[in-house]
């Protein structure tokens, strides 16, 4: 069993303004570096096998920070990116509810089967995040690893290692910089 702590992303502009990031590449802010300084603090005296992160540069600015102290090479994986959304990205919520209010009805409805237009669902996102745990777990078996990526990314596998519903995946989407530490693969 390999122990991943499952880091979201310190905070962006978009985060801040409550945008729809997605696949748009969009870097910290001086808070998010912050963020990611003072979670490098809190995790300098802990030992990982090995750091990952999204290939996204807020995912990617975090990871460094947070890996520098522990002495480790930070490496991407386009499989741990944020959920794909579409039309949606650089909008507001507002915007969206404005824009695409069927899209976003169904989003909060069947978020595991729905998509924003040109998306993608959270049932590929726990797919690819599932494939890049289990990637994990054969290489560092019975080690600790450090898994830097977003908010619904890192809710996904949260989910799964613990058997919640996919339904539920916004229920858990954790704070900037704030770890959740989950059992791979998952105990039956």
């Amino acid at each position: 069993m390999t122990e991943i702590w499952l880091i979201r992303h310190g905070q962006t502009d978009w985060n801040r303004a409550g945008r729809f990031q997605g696949h748009t590449d969009i870097p910290l802010n001086a808070r998010g570096v912050e963020q990611a300084q003072e979670l490098a603090q809190k995790l300098a005296r802990e030992h990982f096998a090995a750091v990952f992160s999204s290939d996204l540069s807020r995912a990617r600015q975090t990871a460094e920070i947070v890996a520098a102290p522990l002495h480790l090479a930070v490496h991407p994986d386009s499989r741990l990116r944020e959920i794909a959304q579409g039309n949606w990205e650089g909008l507001s919520l507002q915007e969206v509810q404005q824009k695409y209010a069927v899209d976003l009805r169904q989003a909060d409805e069947a978020p595991e089967s729905s998509r924003a237009p040109g998306g993608e669902s959270v049932l590929e996102v726990a797919t690819r995040m599932q494939q890049a745990a289990d990637e994990l777990a054969r290489r560092y078996p019975h080690e600790r690893v450090l898994l830097v990526s977003h908010g619904l990314a890192v809710s996904t596998l949260y989910c799964l290692a613990n058997h919640i519903p996919l339904k539920f995946v916004h229920d858990h989407i954790p704070e900037n910089a704030t770890p959740l530490i989950v059992q791979w693969p998952p105990v039956q």
